[in-house]
């Protein structure tokens, strides 16, 4: 399963977000191993973040995220740098966007 995710940084940040993702914390990444996610790249543009992650099942890897300590560190870390993630028509939300077309789907890959 891959879903998208969509953030903004906090208007200046930009590079401090990116020093903070040289290298997330080894128990983050465990945690996200322990919750099925297999991987996990942003790519930025201005200051709008574009999430892509793979994981088993999304809903269930952020029941397994969600509360634990390693990630509670990370967002309050993290926070900083982060103005919010937006939902699939901007509002405040920390959901998949909606997906729109797929080349591998449409040719049957």
């Amino acid at each position: 399963m891959r879903v998208a995710l969509h953030s903004v940084i906090v208007d200046g940040s930009v590079d401090d977000y990116r020093a903070e993702h040289a290298r997330v914390p080894d128990e983050l990444a465990a945690l996200f191993e322990r919750a099925g996610i297999r991987d996990w790249t942003i790519w930025r543009s201005g200051d709008r973040l574009f999430h892509v992650v793979d994981c088993d099942d999304w809903e269930h890897a952020m029941q397994v995220v969600k509360g634990d300590p390693a990630d509670d560190r990370w967002q309050a870390h993290i926070g900083r740098f982060v103005a919010g993630f937006r939902g699939p028509d901007g509002e405040d939300a920390y959901a998949p966007l909606d997906e729109v077309w797929s080349l591998a789907r449409q040719v049957g890959a």
